[in-house]
């Protein structure tokens, strides 16, 4: 299950996907404006990209990472354990993940963004 979408040809959720592109959180808005339009040495992102039955918040196809920029209902014990059963899967996938904080994107964002750039060139 190595292809673009993680084996599906096409977008299975279209509407969810384009309520979230409509809904973003101000940590989402922040930093797609920053890494959009190649501006992180040139990798193109994917906001909102559906892979193998979820919906990443943004995706570099090229370097096979996914950045999840999570809020609080992250932090629950079953959204604790619904993202690490997420990543379980994404990484048997060959999809590296990145996760960040709300909170540590609008306090941090630089910091955030080097740590994508470090994740990005390896």
């Amino acid at each position: 299950m190595d292809t673009y979408r993680g084996g599906e040809s096409r977008v299975q959720h279209l509407k969810v996907v384009r309520q979230l592109r409509m809904t973003q959180t101000d940590a989402e808005r922040i930093v797609w404006q920053r890494i959009r339009a190649g501006q992180l040495e040139g990798f193109k992102f994917r906001r909102q990209h559906e892979y193998g039955g979820y919906v990443l918040d943004l995706y570099c196809a090229r370097a096979k990472l996914a950045v999840e920029l999570d809020g609080g209902q992250h932090l629950t014990t079953e959204g604790l354990a619904q993202d690490a059963q997420r990543t379980r899967f994404l990484e048997r996938n060959g999809i590296r993940v990145l996760r960040f904080t709300n909170t540590q994107v609008l306090a941090e964002i630089d910091q955030t963004l080097e740590a994508v750039l470090r994740a990005l060139r390896s």
